[in-house]
């Protein structure tokens, strides 16, 4: 049976391709940001989908989202166990008993595996909470993207403090996962 050829290639800008010249390629921040975007679609807990992607030297080195441990019980509208607690300035923060956050679980899944995270990136669908963030600067974490800003004020601080910046990258919606 004779094999069937075809000539051209996909790539835009050559003849016979399928693609368009006007396709923009992403830049690594969208690539990554858009990853984290897909990843938060995995995301069990019912208050916010968050993903998050750990990256050195362009290369993935583990993804979280937030949701309940392996193997528990997901959240839904009976389980979900709300905490509050209030910060120095007397805001309320709430969260889940049963949910560890997407940057956590993106942590751990680097540990459970044996894969050095210490002096890579994170991309994170919202910017972390302060307690995420404390993880993230002794983890040895240099750089923070986010898309959504998430109570920023009560990290500014601490972000000053340990060195480790803090980067807006928004992704228009075609581009997320």
């Amino acid at each position: 049976m004779p094999e069937e050829t075809k000539s051209g290639c996909c790539c835009p800008g050559v003849e016979g391709n399928e693609g368009s010249a006007t396709e923009k390629r992403l830049g690594w921040q969208e690539y990554f940001m858009s990853v984290a975007h897909l990843i938060s679609r995995r995301a069990t807990c019912t208050r916010g989908h968050i993903g998050a992607v750990i990256v050195r030297e362009n290369s993935i080195l583990s993804t979280g989202y937030n949701g309940a441990p392996s193997g528990l019980p997901h959240c839904n509208e009976s389980n979900c166990r709300i905490y509050r607690s209030i910060h120095p300035d007397g805001t309320v923060e709430e969260n889940c008993v049963n949910t560890i956050h997407a940057e956590i679980n993106a942590i751990a899944q680097a540990a459970k595996h044996g894969v050095s995270i210490k002096d890579s990136d994170i991309y994170i669908t919202a910017s972390p909470c302060i307690h995420c963030l404390k993880v993230l600067i002794n983890v040895g974490i240099k750089t923070i993207y986010y898309d959504k800003p998430y109570k920023i004020e009560h990290i500014a601080e601490l972000l000053r403090l340990s060195g480790i910046r803090l980067v807006q990258v928004n992704v228009q919606s075609d581009q997320r996962g």
